[in-house]
């Protein structure tokens, strides 16, 4: 077994969901909210809309214990899979999926999307549908190949990923080699969707710093080419108040929307022979599942 990253063991240790959440999204204070989210929740809107990005399943790369990125996905896709690192993040988006009092409220959020869609009135439908879809909360690590080992999902039609690669990974070679990985958790012609901050060095969640991987422009663009996708839409915007750097010091945004083009001939005798071999593999490792999708759902 790969040993865990120390930025891995130090989220582990030291982060604190719940403080996370306040920090970052309480009403009337969070940091995030206002230029992030709004950033981010009228991109996802148009990406799930007008961009055309829908299907069966959608897969959540590093949810956190956030539910804003999949208010939007829930419309268009019949089944969601959240994952996480962290027990503490899993374990609060459960209390959330599960109306426990303790949730984290994030009602203020719903409303903003459920305005985006011409549709506030409706805020309790929302939640009550996102519930719905979500069909798994799994376990994942980013710097594996396999970051759901020992369990095996079947590739899907898109993969999102909101504020998360740049904690795991150390460099842009480390962040490019989990794009790479992330092409055998995808259907060929399917999507990943990538957004979070520019040229931050760091953040806060409650009273704790946490150092991230910087994330430039060029470099992330270089990445997902040589990574082997197709950039179809960028979106980047530059951070307006920088009253509260000393808490989080990234100067923008982004949001890449990527296609993984389907195989050459070539790659795609590559792929089932890899694919033959990984069943082989599989078939002898008891600990190994494959997720069934209908069955025991998080709603």
């Amino acid at each position: 077994m790969a040993a865990l990253s120390t930025s891995q063991q130090n989220y582990i240790n030291e982060f604190n969901s719940k403080d996370y959440l306040n920090t970052s999204y309480r009403a009337n204070g969070g940091l995030l909210l206002g230029e992030w989210t709004g950033f981010v929740l009228p991109n996802l809107h148009e990406t799930f809309t007008k961009g055309g990005v829908k299907g069966d399943t959608l897969l959540d790369f590093g949810t956190g214990a956030s539910i804003y990125q999949l208010l939007s996905a829930c419309e268009v896709f019949d089944k969601i899979i959240v994952s996480d690192l962290l027990e503490q993040n899993r374990a609060e988006f459960q209390k959330w999926l599960k109306k426990d009092p303790d949730a984290f409220d994030w009602t203020h959020i719903i409303e903003h999307v459920c305005e985006l869609e011409g549709n506030r009135e409706n805020c309790e439908q929302k939640a009550e549908k996102l519930r719905s879809k979500v069909k798994e909360i799994l376990k994942c690590d980013a710097l594996k190949k396999n970051p759901f080992d020992p369990v095996i999902v079947p590739p899907v039609d898109c993969i999102l990923s909101c504020l998360c690669l740049e904690c795991p990974c150390k460099d842009i070679k480390s962040y490019c080699n989990v794009l790479k990985n992330f092409q055998e958790l995808i259907k060929p012609g399917g999507h990943l969707l990538i957004s979070g901050t520019l040229n931050g060095t760091f953040y806060h969640a409650g009273n704790k710093r946490f150092n991230i991987m910087t994330a430039r422009k060029e470099d992330l663009e270089m990445a997902f080419k040589d990574a082997g996708y197709e950039i179809v839409k960028v979106v980047y915007a530059p951070r307006i108040d920088k009253s509260r750097m000393d808490i989080a010091d990234f100067d923008g945004l982004h949001l890449f929307s990527l296609l993984l083009p389907p195989p050459s001939s070539g790659r795609l005798a590559d792929l089932m022979l890899t694919s033959k071999s990984l069943s082989s593999h599989s078939s002898g490792r008891k600990r190994e599942r494959k997720i069934q999708l209908f069955v025991g759902g998080g709603g």
